[in-house]
């Protein structure tokens, strides 16, 4: 990744996972959204995965993200409510070394108005591990245009001001 010169834009690496037991690549609404904002934005799409809700195989999917120098953002999709097949938290929280509490903090509040007091049972959330920033989206493309919209799409461009994470990303640091 080459060191970010001045506050011009920098495409970042993303994998995407698509975590549920009933979709496929054709059913994958959410997942195929995310995939083309995340290239309409001007990023790279690393790999898109669909893994079904099990939060060992998700973990260890994540464990290889995370421990790819190429990969500096993990997008996840679904699996965030309270069913009991919903375990992305679950299997997230723990490779997590900080968590980015004001993510699902601000999620919530700009979903109240698509959704109204319903948000309080989403449990989107953000974090950092090894250098890789991990955001969890609720599985409807509703709510991942909120996030992506809302607060990926700027914090994931170098140019949002007063800061960004991009900004945070070893070696990408203006000089």
């Amino acid at each position: 990744m080459a060191k970010q010169t001045s506050s011009e834009f920098a495409p970042l690496s993303i994998a995407l996972l698509t975590i549920s037991d009933t979709r496929d690549e054709n059913t994958d609404k959410s997942g195929n959204y995310l995939a083309g904002a995340i290239d309409a934005a001007g990023h790279q799409l690393y790999e898109k995965i669909i893994e079904k809700d099990d939060k060992y195989r998700i973990r260890a999917r994540l464990s290889e993200w995370i421990a790819n120098p190429e990969v500096q953002i993990i997008l996840c999709t679904g699996g965030t409510g309270f069913s009991g097949r919903d375990i992305t938290p679950e299997a997230v929280i723990p490779l997590l070394d900080k968590e980015i509490n004001g993510f699902g903090e601000y999620f919530r509040t700009l979903s109240i108005e698509q959704v109204g007091s319903s948000t309080i049972q989403s449990r989107a959330l953000g974090g950092l591990a090894n250098n890789t920033f991990i955001f969890c989206l609720p599985g409807s493309v509703n709510a991942c245009k909120t996030g992506w919209s809302g607060i990926l799409l700027q914090q994931l461009d170098f140019r949002n001001k007063p800061c960004n994470f991009v900004e945070l990303l070893p070696g990408m640091a203006p000089k």
